[in-house]
């Protein structure tokens, strides 16, 4: 037993030793350049690296696929069915010629009209467009992640040897470091929010606050690894405005805040994020809704204005969205952010999958299950660009400012402008959207009817 002793000793000076270098390398190649907002460009040459073997990889599987004739993976498609963009009156039109052989002036409805329905409908169940932006998508290369590839199957021993050591690498190496970092983020923002909190109200207290507050961020954006490019920083929100993005994760939140200086707008909560929230509440006016108040919406337009009317505070961070899209396309904005009058800065977020695909799918995955997911990717990769501020146009209601705004975020991130309200991925179609075609429908016939009585 006492001839273990000096072994143990070892043991533990080694364990020290190891972690006394760990702290110093996160310290001085992680932690510090942080505070300070520059980077080593270790994250760059790590993400050209894992591109060539990524590249590497792909040539691999698709040539081990040839071989033994095994099926490969579909790329990601906006759609499976082709579609010409005509309207309700013109394919009913075409049915009835194709064959009853009557006009459409004839007022009657034609037992020939249902078929268009029916065909629209069986296309909406093969090809919905609102469902599948609520799935991840696979890739046309697999980056050595199992989840982007369910179709994987042995191809060679250097290959899964190669997957083996990713798996090891992702698990032992990344995920403690990423973990450490977001504890170290996580905890500085608290104290450091709290401590500024006690400051008098002046410009010392505003700009310990943005400096405190975008440290930490930078901190747990390395946590993610996260590499980002920033475009067109002369369009950067400024005070007495409303920055609004498309949505696609909860950490849209630190990419921005790493780069910018925002006022959150959120639900309150409990446990750690109640924490959070309360101590940053301290040290900058962000704009918290108890639960029974998120649904009083007049209530919340009325804190939305009161904020934005007062020129020296922070721009607000809203995803008018207000559900997570895969980052395919822009779904319906909501109009409360638009109806408040303010200078609205529209910003396209576009994530890189080839690394880790950065989509929440909320009702499939919890948040813990989603962070681990996130932290065991091999990056997260994406680009940001700030478009030039758009103001509500006299002849605009809030839904047209809306809608302008959706598509010109759509059209710079390179993303499928879709009509449909993200809030179907957990409810039913609203009544209005089926009377709608109803009434399109009965005008048609109406209407003929109409025109052909007034000849």
């Amino acid at each position: 037993m006492f001839l273990l002793l000096p072994f143990d000793s070892l043991v533990v000076n080694l364990l020290g030793i190891s972690i006394t270098v760990l702290f110093t390398l996160l310290l001085v190649f992680i932690i510090v350049p942080a505070i300070f907002g520059v980077s080593f460009g270790i994250r760059k040459v790590y993400m050209k690296t894992l591109l060539k073997i990524f590249q590497w990889a792909t040539l691999r599987i698709e040539r081990g696929a040839k071989e033994k004739n095994h099926p490969l993976y579909k790329p990601y498609v906006n759609g499976i069915i082709a579609k010409e963009p005509t309207s309700l009156e013109e394919e009913i039109k075409e049915i009835r010629r194709s064959g009853s052989g009557k006009a459409l002036d004839t007022p009657e409805f034609e037992l020939s009209d249902i078929f268009y329905f029916c065909r629209k409908g069986i296309e909406t169940i093969m090809d919905d467009e609102v469902t599948k932006r609520f799935s991840a998508e696979e890739l046309e290369s697999w980056n050595l992640l199992s989840r982007t590839n369910y179709n994987f199957q042995y191809i060679s021993l250097r290959l899964t040897v190669l997957w083996g050591l990713g798996v090891l690498i992702r698990y032992c190496f990344l995920l403690p470091l990423r973990i450490a970092l977001a504890f170290t983020g996580i905890s500085l923002l608290v104290t450091g929010t709290t401590v500024v909190g006690y400051l008098p109200n002046g410009r010392c207290k505003e700009f310990l606050s943005k400096h405190v507050h975008l440290m930490c961020y930078r901190i747990c954006v390395r946590a993610l690894t996260a590499i980002i490019t920033y475009h067109d920083r002369e369009n950067r929100p400024r005070k007495g405005g409303i920055c609004v993005a498309n949505h696609t994760s909860p950490i849209d939140v630190i990419i921005l805040a790493s780069d910018g200086y925002y006022a959150m707008v959120g639900q309150i909560h409990g446990g750690l994020m109640g924490v959070i929230q309360r101590a940053m509440v301290k040290a900058c006016p962000h704009v918290w809704f108890e639960r029974s108040e998120v649904k009083d919406r007049h209530l919340v337009a009325k804190r939305l204005t009161e904020h934005v009317q007062d020129k020296s505070k922070l721009p607000i961070l809203i995803f008018p969205e207000g559900t997570c899209i895969n980052n395919t396309s822009v779904m319906m904005f909501k109009k409360g952010s638009f109806e408040i009058g303010a200078t609205v800065y529209p910003v396209a977020i576009k994530y890189d999958p080839q690394f880790g695909d950065a989509f929440w799918n909320s009702s499939k995955y919890g948040m813990v299950t989603y962070l681990l997911r996130m932290m065991t990717s091999w990056a997260i990769v994406c680009s940001v660009w700030y478009l030039p501020p758009m103001t509500r146009k006299p002849e605009e209601d809030a839904v047209q400012f809306a809608n302008r705004v959706k598509s010109a975020i759509a059209r710079q991130g390179g993303l499928v402008d879709l009509l449909w309200d993200g809030g179907l991925k957990r409810e039913k179609v609203k009544d209005t959207f089926k009377e709608e075609q109803q009434k399109l429908y009965s005008k048609m016939i109406v209407g003929n009817h109409e025109d052909r009585s007034r000849s």
